[in-house]
């Protein structure tokens, strides 16, 4: 089993001109979309969050289940849930506002125990910015990486949330020793200051960085490069795009079952080549479509 570690949140996305333009709910949050993705594809996976008792906490539990999600490990509250405010530009890609005090998701507590059949644990996004939850997220990186656990960072920076950049860059590179699959953004790489190479020499086995339609590129612990070009498509918007290929990553690793440094080391070029078109594929779906609507398994083919 993975186990998606993080916020789930509304976007509200316009559907239609001007800034007020029919904003519409839509279920969303960076861990919440890569646990949606990992069920579609079909991988067993749990969610681990805490999500609102309110309509729309209860529609994000909805959400989960109708993907195959278990979420016996989300934590419920009283609190409102957090809201994204979408802006699509016109290449399809989207900036957000986000109204986050006093929501559930940032008093997540981190669980004394994680199901027994998990072999992965990813984390992210929002969850790893607000606190007092970010550091209760932290804690439980930090202690799956020393059970032996797989783990994966997607950081996904959004800038408006981090109150202090030089004190979250440091906190980043902190991170590292205990994360066994970076992935981010080229956007998001520029944000942190850094090279593939000095992230890998801090802990990764295994570093893949994204570039919007241009596709992705994988750096792995011996010096090699692996890249793919994108897939062409039409795009609507890019909302959940890269939570897609968090999942589809995760969701192809352990189909070749490559959830372990050993497993990354072992992929070579093919097996990298073959991974990341996978991910390139499930990544243009989800941009053919408004909102996050990850693929499923019929759509994407095998990994």
């Amino acid at each position: 089993m993975i186990v998606v570690a993080g916020e789930a949140l509304i976007d509200l996305v316009p559907q239609g001109s001007g800034p007020l333009a029919d904003l519409t709910p839509v279920l969303g949050g960076g861990p919440f979309n890569t646990a949606v993705a990992l069920g579609r594809l079909g991988s067993p996976t749990a969610f681990c969050s805490r999500v609102s008792e309110d309509a729309f906490g209860q529609a994000l539990l909805d959400g989960l289940r109708q993907a195959g999600v278990d979420v016996s490990a989300v934590q419920r509250g009283p609190e409102p849930t957090t809201l994204a405010v979408a802006t699509v530009s016109g290449d399809g890609s989207a900036a957000y506002s986000f109204y986050v005090e006093g929501t559930a998701d940032r008093l997540f507590t981190a669980p004394a125990a994680l199901p027994a059949a998990t072999r992965a644990v990813s984390f992210g996004t929002c969850s790893l910015v607000l606190e007092p939850g970010a550091s209760a997220y932290e804690e439980l990186m930090r202690r799956t990486a020393a059970q032996g656990m797989f783990t994966a960072l997607d950081p996904n920076i959004r800038p408006g949330l981090i109150p202090d950049a030089d004190a979250y860059r440091a906190r980043f590179r902190r991170w590292l020793p205990s994360v066994s699959l970076l992935k981010l953004s080229e956007e998001d790489a520029r944000w942190l200051g850094g090279t593939p190479g000095e992230w890998l020499a801090a802990g990764p086995s295994a570093v893949v960085v994204t570039h919007g339609g241009d596709g992705l590129t994988a750096y792995t612990r011996d010096g090699a490069e692996h890249s793919v070009p994108g897939e062409k498509v039409d795009v609507v918007d890019t909302i959940g795009a890269g939570d897609t290929v968090n999942a589809a990553l995760l969701h192809g690793l352990a189909a070749q079952d490559a959830l372990s440094p050993q497993g990354l080391a072992g992929l070579g070029a093919a097996g990298w080549r073959r991974l990341l078109r996978f991910a390139a594929r499930a990544a243009a779906i989800t941009c053919s479509r408004a909102g996050a609507q990850p693929p499923y398994a019929a759509e994407v083919g095998e990994p």
